[in-house]
């Protein structure tokens, strides 16, 4: 019998952990030491901020382009507004003539925000533009022009005594004639704030030698003593002279289809236009030439100067316009000029 013998010791197999030999131009792979990790965050927030101040650059470009269009676009909005009104008026109320009686020439009204000394010598510096308003305007939508307050048909043909029926000397809460006052006359029926009452009748000629013409006429707006023109049925009724002289239309009533001015002049250094309406604003159950609503048409108004250029013979009045604004944050500024015709698109 084959006899077989096992051994009673018995032993693990061996396991060789020694690393494998390393080939030539192999690198022996490892993780990033702690300096390394510190480098890179270095590096990486360094990248970081220089890109932060890339895209705050742009966004403080952009934020600057935006503010540049809204002042060019808010100094274009004002400028056209009053170029609107200049050429579709039929009449010019202010800048005045320079008028004899003053020593500053009324016919250039210039005003900047902060305040300087006006150019024009007067004692203070008020820019304002006042035209009448546009025969168009209907802004009750009843298919009847506003500046025919009586609603006849016929327009601004019945002058009271205060030609804006607005209760005060000029036009209400306007320095007219740029002294530093307003509404300063004795009376309201001072429409040129002068001290003299009604010495300028309507007919075409300047009856008073201060430059201006049919500006501060009585209530019977030709002065002839009659009711509209003497001599002449003015209603086409059939009736001659009938009525009061202070009736102007022989309609049966007196004064009641006044000038309604549209007026643009700054609040602190915001551009206001003020537009008369034909309905009641004032709550006193009455339409007249203090019923108006008033806007803001720019903000940063840091310069507005109108100028009225006298006519060169028998040609039309024009208006100079300058507006400047500037924005508060970026100091940068805009501005416009303007030349244009009165009653220049009529």
């Amino acid at each position: 019998m084959e006899t077989i013998a096992y051994s009673s010791r018995w032993s693990a197999p061996m396991i060789n952990t020694a690393a494998p030999p390393i080939r030539p131009g192999a690198r022996r792979a490892q993780g990033f030491t702690l300096v390394e990790i510190m480098i890179s965050f270095a590096i990486g927030a360094v990248l970081l901020a220089s890109l932060a101040d890339v895209v705050a650059h742009a966004l403080r470009s952009a934020e600057a382009i935006q503010r540049q269009h809204h002042l060019a676009t808010e100094v274009r909005f004002a400028m056209q507004r009053m170029v609107n009104a200049v050429g579709a008026t039929h009449r010019l109320l202010l800048p005045a003539p320079d008028r004899p009686s003053s020593s500053w020439s009324e016919h250039i009204r210039d005003q900047t925000i902060p305040p300087s000394a006006p150019e024009t010598g007067s004692v203070w510096a008020s820019a304002v533009l006042a035209v009448t308003q546009s025969y168009s305007a209907d802004l009750d939508g009843d298919g009847v022009a506003d500046v025919d307050n009586d609603r006849d048909g016929r327009i601004d043909e019945d002058w009271p005594n205060d030609i804006h029926l607005d209760f005060t000397s000029g036009i209400k809460g306007i320095d007219d004639d740029g002294d530093g006052y307003f509404d300063e006359a004795h009376t309201y029926n001072d429409d040129e704030f002068l001290s003299v009452s009604n010495e300028d009748w309507v007919n075409g000629l300047d009856d008073d030698g201060d430059g201006n013409i049919d500006e501060d006429p009585p209530s019977d707006m030709n002065a002839d003593g009659c009711p509209g023109i003497c001599g002449v049925d003015d209603d086409q009724d059939g009736v001659v002279d009938e009525g009061s002289d202070d009736d102007d239309d022989e309609d049966g009533s007196t004064y009641e289809d006044w000038l309604d001015p549209v007026v643009f002049y700054l609040v602190a250094d915001e551009l206001v236009e003020r537009t008369p309406v034909p309905w009641d604003t004032t709550g006193d159950s009455l339409v007249d030439g203090r019923d108006y609503i008033e806007s803001t048409i720019a903000e940063n108004v840091t310069h507005f100067r109108v100028e009225r250029i006298p006519p060169l013979e028998d040609g039309p009045v024009q208006i100079d316009l300058t507006l400047v604004l500037t924005d508060p944050l970026t100091e940068q500024t805009f501005s416009l000029n303007a030349r244009v015709r009165v009653s220049g698109s009529l």
